[in-house]
C-alpha cells in the first residue's frame, strides 16, 4: 500500500480545516499558502472531500470551505478512502477487485488479508483530533 500525494493532500486539507474550526469558512487560497500545495490541485482534493461529503462551501468575500463535522467523528480511513483508490496492501485483497482466482491455493493470501484487516482497523481508530492532538 503507498498512499498517494492525493491522499497525503487531503489529509493535510482537512487537518488544516479542523485546527481553523473556530475561523469560519476558509478559503482555498489561504489552505493553499499555509499547506504549500497548489492551488489548482486543491481544488481536486476539495472536491472529492466535497462529494464525500466532509466539507461545505459558501461563496462570497467570505466564503470558503468548513468542515461539516467535528474532528473527533472523521477517521484517516474514511479520509482516504475518498480519495485514493484502495488501501489494501495488495490487489488481491482489494474489496473493489473481483475475487482472486488462486485464493485457495495461496499460501499468502491469509497473510494479506490480515495485513489488510489490521491496516483498516489501526486507520479506521485514528481521528482527526488524534491527529491535531498528537495523541497518536
Amino acid at each position: 500500500m503507498m498512499i498517494s500525494t492525493k491522499g497525503r493532500y487531503a489529509m493535510r486539507v482537512v487537518i488544516d480545516l479542523a485546527q481553523h474550526t473556530d475561523d469560519g469558512f476558509i478559503s482555498l487560497k489561504n489552505i493553499a499558502e499555509r499547506q504549500r500545495i497548489s492551488l489548482k490541485y486543491l481544488e481536486i482534493i476539495i472536491s472529492n472531500l466535497n462529494k464525500a461529503g466532509f466539507v461545505e462551501s459558501k461563496r462570497g468575500n467570505d466564503g470558503g470551505y468548513r468542515l461539516v463535522r467535528q474532528a473527533k467523528e472523521y477517521t484517516v480511513s474514511e479520509i482516504l478512502n475518498s480519495v485514493e483508490k484502495s488501501l489494501s496492501p495488495v490487489k488481491c485483497v482489494d474489496k473493489n477487485e473481483a475475487t482472486c482466482q488462486n485464493q485457495s491455493e495461496c499460501l499468502t493470501h491469509p497473510l494479506w488479508q490480515k495485513l489488510d484487516t489490521v491496516i483498516e482497523k489501526y486507520l479506521t481508530s485514528v481521528t482527526l483530533e488524534d491527529i491535531i492532538s498528537k495523541n497518536l
